[in-house]
């Protein structure tokens, strides 16, 4: 099996956060690095989030559709396939950049579902702590 291709951006103005070959190895590091400050810290940090990644590497492809995770042809996937690693990173993340997820105009964006989550369960505390 051929070593995977990694897609750079088309914005060659973009810069990865580390050289090519950094990323290679220690990506993960930075990703679990970020998740544990996000999860038990509240921290969200820029610019080793997930979907910077994600924006930056995951494009249209000539045919102008965008691939899945599921498809071999994700920026994340071929390597993950390569080295015979689970991704369970879009299980709860993105696998698309958000500006091509396609939203009907009754749909709100992720960050609106969030905000409405976080404010029904302070409520639900509040119910029950008084």
């Amino acid at each position: 099996m051929p070593f995977p291709t990694v897609h750079e951006p088309k914005d060659e103005s973009k810069k990865c956060i580390q050289p090519e070959d950094e990323m290679r190895r220690n990506h993960m590091k930075y990703i679990l690095h970020e998740r544990d400050e996000t999860m038990h810290e509240g921290i969200r940090g820029e610019p080793e989030g997930l979907s910077n990644c994600i924006d930056c590497h995951v494009e249209p492809g000539d045919n102008g559709e965008i691939a899945g995770i599921e498809s071999k042809e994700h920026f994340c996937n071929a390597c993950h396939q390569y080295a015979a690693v689970q991704i369970d990173c879009f299980q709860c993340h993105a696998d698309r950049p958000q500006k091509y997820i396609k939203r009907d105009e009754h749909s709100s964006s992720l960050h609106q579902q969030l905000q409405q989550t976080l404010a029904a369960s302070e409520t639900s505390a509040k119910g029950v702590n008084q």
